[in-house]
């Protein structure tokens, strides 16, 4: 039975392999398309991604680690009616051990020239899928909380005592993707 996560809930993961899956809707009527994209950022103990290929997204599909592989970019939403939009594998066996927390954050591609935010979005969710036997282990809902917010950390898996666990964030941000790589990358990112 799969657990329905509340803001700032956590669970302990027990399992390695897991796929987390992000799902939403655009409202209709809304004009263009809309693109969100996840990408997920590998942390170390000083809050920051150790290296360029630790930030996994559509253009960065695998880590260093081989822990964490992105299966791709939708573009539209409209990969499933119900399921997952867009999917992160993760084998949390190979994560390197500097690594102490996987943040997964949702944007919304040129929401500014588009005029897009998450108030137009709806059924936006996080789940844990276990990926022995596709089991939903648990799912967090983001709800209607967010209007003017372009880019959303939906949830975090990190490692407390030699064990992982997964926490639902919530947190919004009225941001794109360059302001979470500038917060937890130092380097310069190629494009």
């Amino acid at each position: 039975m799969a657990i329905n996560l509340q803001k700032g809930q956590k669970i302990d993961i027990g399992l390695s392999n897991i796929s987390v899956g992000l799902g939403w809707n655009p409202n209709e009527g809304t004009g263009n398309d809309f693109d969100l994209d996840a990408s997920a950022f590998m942390i170390n103990d000083g809050r920051l991604i150790p290296a360029e290929g630790y930030f996994v997204f559509y253009g960065n599909t695998t880590s260093p680690d081989g822990a964490l592989h992105h299966t791709g970019d939708d573009p539209t939403g409209g990969n499933s009616a119900d399921g997952d939009d867009e999917t992160i594998k993760v084998d949390l066996s190979k994560v390197q051990s500097d690594i102490k927390e996987i943040l997964f954050v949702v944007t919304i591609h040129d929401a500014g020239g588009r005029r897009q935010n998450f108030g137009q979005v709806r059924n936006s969710y996080i789940r844990i899928v276990n990926d022995a036997n596709g089991e939903e282990i648990a799912k967090y809902e983001l709800g209607e909380d967010f209007s003017v917010e372009t880019g959303v950390e939906f949830g975090r898996l990190y490692s407390r005592d030699g064990k992982w666990r997964f926490e639902a964030s919530g947190i919004g941000y009225k941001e794109d993707l360059a302001f979470f790589l500038g917060k937890y990358y130092k380097g310069q990112i190629i494009k």
